[in-house]
């Protein structure tokens, strides 16, 4: 098993990535702590994967959450190994100027994935090991006409500070990479990349001619999680079908 006794917080994982890469981790040997807002979705993978899984309420642009989720890891398990930084919300809005979009992009999909690593970071450094993969996506890349320029900003941030976390705490042996996925089934919180039309246009400009499923981008996580990535940090890995490669 690739990640046998590790223990794995996963947030966002109710549902689409986040309750991929927390089936596969249980699977993998990996006792793992689901959270999420959404209280019954999350109760329900955690359910579905058994003795191996517990689930926790949480808002990740919340520090005292973050704070609460971390103890109980401890609590319950004596430490942390991996961080799976997933949750996170879209930035299809029409309204390319709304500030209410910029805003909360910020809140969850760039301060969430900070306050995350400040949570779990120390605990780390105490057990000099560690694994964090941050979420971002093709959007923290390129740009594209299809996202509000927030959504691009926050996933960009998500990139960035990946990097500066890998070499940071690198002497911590504390790895730190970033996954970008690209055109997956519609998050909960999608407007305008839900919409068949602007799908089907997406689809033509991608090279493998099809969307991703959300279980590859579990894969690649479960990959930069194990020890088989020991001596990745600091890297990007994309999950699109060659989108961003054109």
């Amino acid at each position: 098993m690739r990640l046998k006794d590790k223990v794995a917080i996963v947030t966002g994982a109710a549902s689409g990535m986040g309750a991929a890469t927390a089936r596969i981790f249980a699977r993998e040997g990996a006792f793992v702590i689901l959270t999420d807002l959404d209280e019954e979705g999350g109760q329900k993978i955690a359910r579905e994967i058994g003795n191996r899984a517990q689930f926790i309420h949480h808002d990740v642009s919340k520090e005292d959450d973050w704070s609460r989720v971390v103890a109980e890891a401890l609590k319950s398990h004596g430490r942390v190994d991996i961080l799976i930084n997933n949750a996170g919300v879209s930035g299809s809005d029409p309204d390319r100027f709304s500030m209410k979009t910029w805003d909360q992009q910020m809140e969850v999909n760039a301060k969430g994935v900070f306050l995350g690593m400040r949570a779990v970071i120390p605990e780390m450094q105490k057990q000099k090991k560690g694994s964090i993969v941050n979420i971002s996506s093709i959007s923290g890349i390129a740009g594209q006409n299809f996202v509000h320029m927030g959504y691009n900003a926050a996933k960009g941030a998500v990139r960035t500070m990946s990097k500066a976390a890998a070499v940071q705490f690198g002497r911590d042996n504390i790895r730190v990479n970033s996954v970008h996925p690209g055109v997956m089934p519609p998050m909960r919180t999608s407007m305008l990349s839900a919409d068949p039309d602007v799908r089907a246009r997406i689809l033509k400009a991608i090279p493998m001619g099809r969307f991703g499923e959300v279980d590859e981008v579990a894969n690649a996580n479960l990959f930069l999680a194990s020890d088989e990535a020991s001596y990745i940090s600091g890297a990007e890995l994309v999950v699109d079908g060659a989108f961003v490669a054109q």
